[in-house]
């Protein structure tokens, strides 16, 4: 094991304001150098820190303020799921992206219950990688139809049953409109604002418009937690045609 690294900010120079700060997290040192040099080769891109375990990384977001932590979601001390919820329990504005080895798996679930924005497995692409970090940073999440239908694979016994005649989520969906529905079950199924757009035929700008008022009036975070919220409530099941 290895602690963070001795630097715990960026480079002098080599950062903009408008760079995404990433904060690394894996109780690995070579994972954590190999992320380093893959994103510091990146434009608009500066980490800003690293962390060996979730205990640091609690602190060193308080200290370093990044706006993305990439998260490994085992480690010593403290797990990233833990980390995870020390973290967006402190308000604080950084957004986390958790990474395992692991296929899909009660980790993952409750790192996404945790309030973290996104779940990654380590062989992702480099190019999926970034992409990623900024979604997240943008505010956006990252839920790939790959990790939705894994993970409600993993956790469809935990879901409720639709012929159970019970659901806690009439009353909330009355609140939405048709439209809101169709785009609540469109992100449901991991589909990005721009796919979502053109399989309804609208605008990605209304697409994130009626997104930004599902959050608001369905009181979540962002939309892994749309994602979980669907499933968890039977608005969508797993199995259900994902219309790829």
């Amino acid at each position: 094991m290895s602690g963070p690294s001795p630097r715990g900010a960026q480079h002098d120079g080599d950062s903009g304001p408008d760079d995404v700060r990433v904060l690394l997290v894996d109780d690995q040192a070579l994972i954590r150098l190999g992320f380093r040099m893959l994103l510091e080769a990146e434009p608009g891109i500066t980490v800003v820190g690293e962390a060996a375990d979730g205990a640091q990384a609690v602190s060193m977001t308080r200290a370093l303020r990044p706006d993305v932590v990439l998260m490994d979601v085992r480690m010593p001390v403290l797990d990233g799921v833990e980390a995870t919820r020390q973290i967006v329990a402190s308000a604080s504005s950084a957004r986390v992206l958790v990474l395992t080895t692991f296929d899909l798996d009660e980790h993952a679930f409750a790192a996404l219950r945790a309030g973290a924005s996104g779940f990654l497995l380590k062989d992702a692409q480099p190019a999926e990688l970034v992409g990623a970090l900024r979604s997240v940073a943008a505010g956006d999440a990252v839920v790939s139809p790959r990790v939705t239908r894994a993970l409600l694979t993993a956790m469809e016994s935990h879901l409720p049953d639709p012929t159970s005649g019970r659901t806690t989520s009439q009353d909330e969906l009355a609140l939405l409109t048709e439209r809101e529905r169709e785009v609540l079950v469109e992100v449901a199924h991991g589909r990005t604002n721009a796919e979502v757009a053109s399989r309804l035929v609208l605008s990605e700008a209304t697409v994130k418009g009626h997104v930004g008022r599902v959050l608001t009036k369905l009181e979540l975070r962002d939309r892994v937690q749309i994602v979980v919220w669907a499933y968890r409530n039977g608005v969508v099941r797993p199995g259900d045609p994902a219309d790829e």
